[in-house]
């Protein structure tokens, strides 16, 4: 049951942000402080990554866990209107696997971090995310 009107729930529910979330932005922030410049959510490359260095073909994407599914086997369903939540996770899901095999296939390089990874070890994101500039710089 839910603790919330159906009212309150459609207020917070519409306070979540698709972009620009804290993540994002910590992200975005230390990359620009290592020099290193990006599209933010480009909407010419399909999927509209959170990041995109297309000199060389790299989408990041920073991605809920909620959302997106983390552990989505294992962890605990909402219990309120868990149909919905089962559909829109899987279908997200879905998507994310969809897109990654798009750019793939595209000759993009596609790097997916979780918001806990982003906000427990942002310098190590930083760290993966420069080394594969680094290895596409040398190949190209």
């Amino acid at each position: 049951m839910d603790r919330h009107t159906p009212q309150q729930r459609s207020k917070n529910m519409s306070a979540v942000k698709s972009t620009g979330t804290s993540f994002e932005l910590a992200l975005g922030k230390a990359l620009w402080q290592e020099g290193l410049r990006y599209r933010k959510n480009n909407k010419t490359v399909f999927g509209k990554p959170d990041f995109t260095f297309k000199k060389y073909k790299l989408a990041v994407f920073v991605d809920s866990e909620f959302f997106h599914g983390k552990d989505f086997e294992t962890k605990k369903k909402p219990a309120t209107n868990a149909e919905f939540w089962e559909k829109k996770i899987s279908r997200n899901i879905e998507r994310d696997k969809e897109v990654n095999e798009y750019l793939t296939s595209h000759g993009w390089t596609v790097l997916r971090f979780w918001s806990n990874e982003v906000k427990k070890n942002l310098n190590g994101c930083i760290a993966i995310i420069k080394e594969t500039i680094s290895s596409a710089a040398a190949e190209g």
